[in-house]
């Protein structure tokens, strides 16, 4: 019997379906001034489906998106927004408090999603200027979550930036990596993720994150040599394109793959905790029905979720 952390699912994608607005570059944000308790709805799904850890809805708080420039959750679009910088803290807040709902049931994961936009290696800032915004949103997080998970890490650079801020705090530090949909051992940067690993053997947990469920497996051999407990969540987005990765489209162009059903989805995840993986759990596209039907696996496979 093996010990299971199980993550919950995608977020911003569900608020999009639970709330019936398109997506927009901050749609995950202005949905809890919105629709309050929305968020903490999706937490408590996703609790009863037996996830054990509750992400907190930060991913895209950053003062970059904030300021009203041109970077979604996903890519560059173009779209000029209001000036939202000075909520940066009042936003965070909110997004603590919706997941209070599930405080006792789960443990809460502190989301930093990465500066610029997802995906995007090339869009990251350097060190000097990267490692104080994070530490920022890490130093709002930290008193009021059990561990902080830096999300789609996109490069070596960007790796050693979130670290280095997560260790300003007194909290587990998590990395997640986002790797190439057509091969689980390089980054989205193209870097090997062997090195990203030697990174992250200075982190609490490693994982891969938001990229193809068949992706994952060649991740995981990569991940395993970090020396630390290690894992996968994917998403269920059709192929990320490199047209799409280099910028010039939206969140719209995003599609939802119909092939990764529940149990397509639970089938993947059960392979990586045949290879090791000790933290699971949902990405984009995915909702709680996949996290439910992980959880039913995983008991029936006699491991315990903790």
């Amino acid at each position: 019997m093996t010990k299971i952390t199980l993550l919950d699912g995608g977020m911003g994608q569900e608020l999009i379906r639970r709330h019936g607005q398109p997506a927009s570059p901050l749609w995950s944000t202005q949905v809890m001034i919105d629709r309050p308790g929305l968020v903490a709805e999706v937490h408590r799904d996703y609790a009863d489906a037996g996830a054990t850890v509750a992400t907190t809805n930060t991913y895209a708080i950053h003062r970059d998106r904030l300021k009203g420039g041109a970077s979604n959750h996903y890519a560059s679009d173009g779209v000029e927004l209001a000036n939202m910088e000075d909520q940066l803290e009042a936003l965070h807040i909110a997004a603590l408090d919706e997941a209070e709902a599930v405080r006792g049931r789960c443990r809460i994961a502190g989301s930093i999603g990465p500066l610029g936009a997802s995906y995007r290696a090339d869009l990251h800032p350097e060190e000097t200027i990267a490692v104080p915004l994070y530490a920022e949103i890490a130093d709002i997080l930290a008193p009021r979550v059990d561990l902080l998970i830096f999300e789609t890490i996109a490069s070596l650079d960007a790796a050693r930036s979130c670290l280095i801020a997560g260790r300003t705090t007194d909290k587990p530090v998590w990395l997640a990596f986002t790797v190439d949909d057509e091969d689980g051992s390089l980054l989205r940067s193209g870097e090997p993720l062997a090195e990203a690993a030697r990174i992250a053997a200075e982190a609490d947990a490693v994982l891969a994150n938001c990229s193809a469920p068949e992706a994952m497996p060649a991740a995981m051999e990569a991940l395993a040599k970090a020396g630390v407990p290690y894992g996968a969540y994917a998403n269920a987005f059709a192929l990320l394109t490199k047209a799409f990765l280099q910028g010039g489209t939206t969140a719209d162009d995003l599609k939802a793959r119909e092939d990764m059903t529940p149990a397509t989805y639970a089938d993947h995840a059960m392979k990586w905790v045949d290879m090791g993986a000790t933290i699971i759990g949902g990405c984009c596209e995915t909702n709680p029905a996949h996290i439910a039907e992980i959880a039913r696996r995983l008991r029936a496979a006699g491991h315990e979720i903790t």
